[in-house]
């Protein structure tokens, strides 16, 4: 080799050097980590927005890992659970508002007791737990079946069945109508206040019917004996 060769005694220039050295030539299976600085930055934008904030752009270079999270202060994050509260408060008491038609009346309930009775309109009361109310139509004619229930066909015969003074067995069938007047009574003084009404009726109708003949109930005295039971 001639003395005059400038790559003799020379050290080799890193940059014409070619090979696995050079991190952009390394084109093997390792990947290499995913960037962490940007799903940082991402997890920052998505949390800030949760709380109403803006993200802080992907473009910003100066955030890196290792930064404080969230832009959220303590104050910020305990004013945000205020604001939840506040909004499920309102919708709590909006619950306690009810209408009560003209035909109507409220009873109030407070801790299942009476609390009070609440004329037609817009009414509020405390809501649940603390009260409950019912809205009872005054107006409105109610029915009960005795002997039957919704058609003649259907009969109940432990109270159609009922026995007359010659010892005739007779099955009476009929319906009874009837107007609330006190509201509190019909919600606290019976469960069922149309069962009440059924056994009051047939009650007083077997005692008129064992006063009576069987041809006397079931023809003649049919009518006198509906008009005043």
């Amino acid at each position: 080799m001639s003395l005059n060769d400038h790559g003799w005694g020379n050290r080799p220039d890193p940059a014409n050097q070619s090979g696995g050295n050079e991190p952009g030539n390394n084109k093997g299976g390792n990947q290499g980590p995913p960037d962490l600085e940007e799903l940082w930055r991402d997890f920052n934008r998505r949390l800030s927005a949760l709380f109403g904030k803006k993200g802080n752009g992907g473009g910003n270079g100066n955030k890196g890992f290792g930064s404080p999270g969230p832009n959220l202060t303590p104050r910020q994050f305990g004013g945000g659970l205020g604001l939840l509260a506040m909004v499920v408060a309102v919708i709590w008491l909006a619950s306690g508002f009810y209408i009560v038609d003209a035909s109507q009346r409220g009873v109030v309930l407070q801790f299942g007791r009476y609390k009070e009775t609440t004329e037609p309109g817009l009414r509020w009361r405390l809501p649940w737990p603390v009260q409950s109310h019912e809205v009872v139509n005054l107006s409105g004619v109610r029915t009960v079946e005795v002997g039957y229930r919704g058609s003649e066909k259907n009969k109940v015969l432990k109270e159609a069945l009922m026995l007359t003074d010659d010892e005739n067995i007779v099955s009476v069938q009929f319906a009874v109508q009837y107007l609330l007047k006190d509201p509190v009574k019909y919600v606290f003084q019976n469960r069922n206040p149309d069962e009440a009404v059924i056994q009051a009726a047939e009650t007083a109708i077997r005692e008129v019917v064992g006063k009576n003949k069987m041809d006397y109930v079931l023809y003649e005295g049919r009518d006198v004996i509906a008009a005043n039971t």
